[in-house]
């Protein structure tokens, strides 16, 4: 229950010290969105529930840019380097409530994924040019041109687009 102040002004009461990965993130996301980019991308290993809900291969994303959304999925079809939009559902909001902050970092026992990326939107200042992937980044079975060990999930998406968007 400590309340910390972040780069963007914002109090967070601590509900769950675990989800300390999403702190660092706000503020990172906080600084980079001063710079008002055309495009601004997170990886993260934030929740097990990702994993949970969408399992070891096909990454989750969130966005509020549906432009954004058809060009990154376009990319990850053209890369077959898959990944799978889930909503940034503005009714999970609420359980990012606080009586004695501006927000919690945790919000309770169901949507952890869903709620970690309505935390980080949060502290990103044009949601609409942002993506948030809850990676795994871990290959747990041997696949074509994808052995054991780690992964770097939805990069190869991630280049295809911005070279379509930014070009060269």
């Amino acid at each position: 229950s400590d309340v910390i102040g972040t780069h963007k002004g914002l109090t967070v009461e601590i509900g769950n010290t675990d989800a300390e990965g999403r702190l660092i993130l706000a503020d990172a996301l906080s600084l980079a969105s001063e710079e008002s980019p055309e495009l601004l991308v997170d990886f993260a290993t934030l929740t097990g529930a990702a994993r949970s809900a969408l399992g070891p291969e096909l990454p989750p994303y969130f966005t509020d840019g549906e432009d954004l959304s058809a060009a990154f999925s376009a990319s990850a079809t053209a890369t077959a380097d898959p990944v799978w939009r889930l909503p940034l559902w503005p009714a999970y909001a609420d359980n990012l409530k606080s009586n004695i902050a501006d927000l919690r970092n945790d919000g309770g026992p169901f949507a952890g994924a869903v709620v970690a990326a309505l935390f980080l939107k949060r502290f990103v200042a044009k949601p609409e040019r942002w993506i948030h992937l809850d990676i795994y980044a871990w290959n747990p079975e041997k696949r074509a041109g994808r052995p054991v060990g780690g992964e770097a999930m939805a990069m190869r998406a991630v280049f295809d687009m911005i070279r379509s968007r930014f070009g060269g």
